[in-house]
């Protein structure tokens, strides 16, 4: 089963997609705008990240 939601994106803050697979526990969120994607699992674990124009550095 797949549920999809609009959102907004964390990135840029243009309408984005959210999609909850729940036969594979995992949920995704990308956006056309800016090419930010985010895969994560159910449980919360971060899967997959690809979010240009954020800076990496400031995290560490």
């Amino acid at each position: 089963m797949k549920v999809e939601q609009t959102v907004r994106c964390p990135n840029c803050g243009s309408p984005a997609e959210r999609s909850h697979l729940f036969s594979s526990k995992l949920v995704r969120t990308q956006c056309p705008a800016c090419d930010y994607l985010m895969v994560t699992s159910t449980a919360g674990r971060v899967i997959e990240a690809y979010a240009p124009g954020i800076d990496t550095h400031r995290f560490m």
